[in-house]
């Protein structure tokens, strides 16, 4: 029973914080749109009406758009953070500690003031522009407005989450299983693949959790850096609840949503296997 009590504090908060809100948007999706309220809401007349018009076909492209960007940026982070994590892990030292800081350190601004930070390096007379002209390459690229900015963004944006699960994981690997591979002849390719990889596969599966979750729902990434053509289902959304002031719409993009990335992370983990968390 004592032990019990230990749960209470983290209970209420998950409540207040999560269960309560939850139901909320789902009781907003369930409603109308109203004149004077933003949503009106009875028992009697639940409007189901509002998930057909969130599963629009003309909307389809922006979903799958949205998967599309979070799978690029999820495989972009592993690709650059892999490495990095494994060098510090494996090769980082006594300044170990201060490797992943810097990797913390830009958590530390808004991630807001970040995004337009990029906003300015990628703009018709940036940083990136400029550079490219002082290399031959010419001067008057288009980078915003485009696929090539928001999946720089996310990648950017999500990049620590991929590196620091990672890192724990490479962290408790033992060194000793990869000299056990190079002494039975194996390459360095079979050993990270026989090895390496199956053993950091927990810290590999949350980061792909970490990283592909959040960047499916991110909003402010497209908003700032991309267009109409790069716009994602997270500015959709927040489209409904700021311009549009559609928010039975909006909660009811939002509910499929969640149920959307439940069934992927249910289906990506029974295929990676559970006991790889």
């Amino acid at each position: 029973m004592k032990g019990n009590l230990l749960l209470l504090p983290a209970s209420v908060w998950f409540a207040l914080l999560l269960v309560i809100p939850l139901l909320i948007i789902v009781e907003y999706s369930l409603g109308k749109r109203g004149v004077i309220d933003p949503v009106h809401f009875t028992w009697s007349h639940l409007r189901f009406a509002n998930y057909k018009d969130a599963l629009d076909p003309d909307r389809l492209p922006i979903f799958v758009r949205s998967i599309e960007y979070a799978a690029i940026s999820t495989f972009a982070c592993v690709l650059l953070g892999f490495p990095l994590a494994y060098w510090i892990a494996r090769f980082g030292g006594r300044f170990r500690n201060v490797y992943l800081v810097l990797v913390v350190i830009p958590f530390l601004t808004s991630y807001l003031i970040r995004i337009y930070a990029w906003q300015v390096i990628l703009q018709d007379n940036g940083l990136l522009n400029r550079l490219s002209g002082d290399l031959g390459l010419g001067s008057h690229h288009v980078f915003l407005n485009h696929a090539f900015a928001v999946n720089l963004g996310l990648t950017y944006g999500f990049l620590p989450f991929m590196i620091l699960p990672l890192y724990a994981s490479i962290e408790r690997m033992d060194v000793a299983l990869v000299e056990a591979s190079y002494d039975l002849g194996h390459g360095k390719i079979s050993t990270f693949f026989r090895v390496i990889l199956p053993t950091v596969s927990p810290g590999l599966v949350a980061g792909v959790l970490l990283v592909f979750i959040p960047a499916v729902g991110d909003f402010v990434t497209p908003s700032l850096l991309g267009g109409v053509r790069t716009q994602m289902i997270g500015s959709t959304i927040a489209d409904q609840f700021g311009g549009s002031q559609n928010w039975p719409l909006g909660s009811a993009m939002s509910v499929l949503l969640m149920l959307f990335i439940l069934a992927g992370v249910f289906v990506y983990l029974r295929r990676v296997g559970e006991e790889a968390l």
